[in-house]
């Protein structure tokens, strides 16, 4: 699912960027992608008044297929809440279908979500065991690590769309 997303999210991206001058779009998009994930990272410390997360399809529809997917038998109900996480609402995972809106190619956007959800299913099912092991304390920690972890997504995000917006003013213009 994490593929599909940067799949899409890659086209949107190419897209917006394919024809002459709105080729110079691309640093622009990458600003503001860059602005959009400092947020979410700055919202996962908690310093946001307002939530920024915004889901795929109605959460709790999703939680409702994710629990009736153990019902459906092993290979079948693995498929289906692989599926159905990979739509939960997710500051991480937006950030990164974001940062998959500036890749440079489709299957490099695919290729770095799938890479993202591949990354995530160890410290997944290790944070799962760990979680209920570790007290408010230290999870409160973990969080903050990935507040910080995805503000410097964003933040390098934003200075590679600086630079080629400079880049790609100087030779539009």
């Amino acid at each position: 699912m994490y593929g599909t997303i940067g799949l899409l999210a890659a086209a949107l991206g190419a897209v917006l960027v394919s024809t002459g001058q709105i080729g110079l779009a691309q640093g622009v998009l990458q600003i503001v992608a860059g602005v959009v994930v400092i947020l979410l990272g700055v919202e996962l410390l908690g310093l946001l008044p307002v939530s920024l997360t915004i889901g795929f399809a109605p959460a709790r529809w999703l939680r409702q297929q994710f629990a009736g997917a153990a019902q459906k038998g092993l290979v079948r109900g693995a498929a289906i809440a692989g599926v159905v996480n990979g739509l939960m609402p997710c500051s991480m995972t937006m950030a990164m279908a974001v940062k998959a809106t500036t890749a440079p190619s489709v299957a490099e956007g695919g290729l770095l979500l799938l890479a993202f959800g591949a990354g995530t299913l160890p410290s997944m099912l290790l944070a799962s065991i760990l979680f209920g092991k570790l007290g408010p304390k230290m999870r409160g920690y973990l969080q903050k690590g990935a507040g910080l972890f995805v503000i410097a997504l964003g933040l390098s995000t934003l200075w590679q769309g600086i630079s080629y917006f400079r880049v790609m003013h100087k030779l539009v213009l």
